[in-house]
Parts: C-alpha cells; structure tokens; sequence
C-alpha cells in the first residue's frame, strides 16, 4: 500500500490506496493509471513518483523465496541479562538494553561495540531507535527515568522525569518529534524531543501500561495495561477517545494495522481481539489458543495477523475473513515473540526453548530453526530487509543471523 499525504482546510491529512492486486506481473503503469482515475489525489505532477513506488513494491514481490540464514555472529553483549533489542531501519546497527543499567550500541556488520550509554541508575528496559532515521536512541528505565540519546556521539540530549514508577514500554512517533512512554504507575507520558519537555500525560488506566503503539500517521496512540483495556488517545490533545473493553485477562500486546483502520490486542485470557480503531467497536475475537497469548502482530500490509502463545503455538488468521489460516507448531516451550518479515511471507518466533524459528506464513511449514542459544529467546527482530535477524536471549548473548 502507499499512504498520501496532503492538506485540506489548512489541516494535514492522509489517505491510503492498498495494492492488494500487485503481483510480480503487473503492468505497473497501466496499474497506477486506473488508480488514478478514481484517486484526485494523484496529479500529474506526482503520477511519476507513484509510478516509481510501485515498482519498487513490485521489485520486492519478485524477489526470490525462503533464504536460508546462518549464524553469522554470536556477541557476548553485557555482563548481566538483556532485556531487549532493536535494530537501526537498515539493520546496520543494533542497540540492547539490559540489566547491568546500559543500552549498547554495536555495529551489526564487525560486531563490534560502538559505545555504551550510561547515566540510568536501573535496569535499562525499553529501547528503542527512532525510524526510519536511526539518529536517536530512547531508553527506558525501571528509575523511572527516559533518555535520549544521540546515536552519532552518544550524547544524553534529555532525562525525561514525571513518572512515579517503572518505564516499561517506549515508542517514537512516526515523525520522529515526540516519544510516548508508558509505566507501571499507571499512566503513559508524550515528550516533545526537540524542547525535552512533557506535552501529555494520558492518564485513565487502573493498573500498570505494558504495551503501547502509535498508528503510521502519529495522530492516535494506544496503550495496554493489566486492567484488560486497551486506550485509544488522540495524540495532539491527549484526550481518550475509545476504550477497548472485552478481555478477561490482561494485555500483553496491541498493535494498528498499516493503514490505521484495525487495531488488534492479545492477552492473558488466550485470545487475541480485533477492533476498529475509528470507531472503537469490537470486530472479532480470534480463539483458539490454549493458553495466554504473548504476542501480536500485522504483516506490513495488514492483511493478516499473527500470534504467540504460552501453549508453544503460534498461528495466523486472515484479517478479513478472520479465519486461522495456519498453525505454527513445533517449538517445546512457550513463545514469547512473533513478527512478520517486511515482505510479509515468513513469521520469526522466539521461544523459552532456547531456539528461533522461521515459518512460511501461508502454509505454517517450519522453513529453518535457528539453534544455539543456551537459554530463552526472548527478543527478535528482522532489519527493513529481511536479510538480516537478530535474536536476543537469557544467555546474555545476542545472535546474528544472514
């Protein structure tokens, strides 16, 4: 899909146009011509770049099937456990948190590190980089206490302080202008980078924010907390549009679709529940899970979902017609994290079993195991291209596979 932007009365505003009939195939010009007929946002003057966008989905779709990875690095990153890793957009570098109060930065290609951020007087828990530009690194820390950082020097730019509790979860804005954080005192806090000042504090949730997500255009956030709703929160005034209410158990994870339309939250209770995020309506509930459900994702597209449970399983539902299209089993123990490839056709799962596994996401066939870790994986990540997987794990190390 491709998402507009334009302005209309003076207010920003987007509109999404989904290529779900793009094939390797297609006459790409025709394609975008027919679009154009029933789009009056694509004038002549910009025919050309969408042109150009679509090829380049295009190019993607044709590229060749289930590459096979091999451990290429294995890094001894910190003295005391990880708590979490990400990658850069182009996966050429990669930061982890941990429990020894540092966030390190290492550069994915020599394996070497790069620098360690220093200054939390707490486990480093949530980190985060900010994509697509990858300048600034976020660290959340359980002294109740976030950071930014430059990733260039390594300077600390702000020590954002408000919250009463434990930062546990942190995400930039797609605009990269604002960082939500959100603790176990209940509440999540918007911070304006450039001023390193408070703008909002969403306050509303009865218990602890484990989760939260800013949809693709940055004017909604949602937060998840262990009271079982989800919020949904207008990012511009802080105001609480919708709640979610329908689980039985709490929130694990939450996440919007590409084009901002569904939102999908996963819980304690063993299932996973798709809403619509304009309205806030409950659409489906997705079941079938025996036990709690640990992870949820969107493929790029939004075409379908996936989830990881306790039960050892992860399965795939079609986002439309709702049905369980595939179920991923073959992992010993529970699985804690699951995420689409960016082409959307492989499924990474991290497991208690001490192994990654790579799935085809249609047919739910296991395409690789990804062995040698000598604890819990408990963090995964693909780069912007999917050539390059990073698995975190209990053993204290980090694992890079091409």
């Amino acid at each position: 899909g491709i998402i507009l932007e334009y302005v209309e009365g003076g207010e920003s505003k987007t509109r999404s146009i989904d290529l779900l009939d793009l094939k390797p195939d297609t006459d790409v010009p025709a394609l975008v011509e027919e679009i154009q007929k029933g789009e009056p946002l694509i004038t002549a003057s910009c025919l050309e770049h969408v042109v150009h966008l679509v090829q380049r989905l295009q190019d993607k779709l044709g590229e060749k099937q289930n590459h096979k990875f091999s451990l290429f690095k294995v890094l001894r990153t910190h003295i005391l456990p990880l708590t979490n890793v990400a990658f850069n957009k182009s996966g050429s570098r990669f930061i982890t948190g941990s429990y020894d109060r540092t966030c390190k930065l290492w550069d994915t290609v020599s394996g070497e590190e790069l620098r360690s951020l220093e200054g939390h007087r707490n486990v480093v828990y949530a980190i985060a980089f900010n994509n697509p530009y990858g300048d600034k690194i976020a660290t959340g820390s359980f002294d109740k206490t976030c950071k930014l950082w430059s990733t260039e020097t390594g300077k600390c730019y702000h020590t954002f302080r408000g919250h009463s509790a434990e930062i546990v979860c942190l995400s930039f804005n797609p605009q990269s202008t604002l960082l939500a954080t959100g603790s176990m005192d209940t509440t999540a806090k918007l911070w304006d980078l450039e001023k390193g000042e408070e703008v909002a504090t969403l306050s509303g949730h009865s218990a602890e924010i484990i989760a939260l997500s800013f949809n693709t255009t940055g004017d909604r956030i949602i937060t998840g907390s262990f009271d079982h709703t989800v919020a949904v929160w207008d990012v511009g005034t802080g105001r609480l549009l919708h709640t979610l209410i329908g689980h039985r158990g709490e929130i694990s994870s939450a996440q919007f679709n590409w084009d901002c339309s569904l939102i999908v939250t996963g819980s304690m209770d063993k299932t996973c529940m798709l809403w619509n995020a304009v309205t806030g309506m409950h659409i489906a509930t997705l079941a079938g899970h025996r036990k709690e459900v640990l992870d949820v994702c969107f493929d790029y597209a939004g075409q379908r979902i996936a989830t990881a449970s306790a039960d050892g399983s992860a399965r795939v539902y079609n986002a439309e017609t709702k049905q369980c299209i595939a179920k991923l089993e073959g992992h010993e123990d529970e699985i804690s994290k699951v995420c689409f490839n960016p082409k959307g056709n492989c499924i990474l799962t991290a497991s208690s079993d001490k192994t990654a596994r790579l799935w085809d996401a249609a047919t739910g066939r296991c395409l690789q195991i990804l062995e040698g870790h000598a604890d819990e994986i408990f963090s995964c990540a693909f780069n912007y291209k999917g050539d390059t997987i990073i698995t975190g794990s209990k053993d204290n190390s980090c694992r890079i596979w091409h």
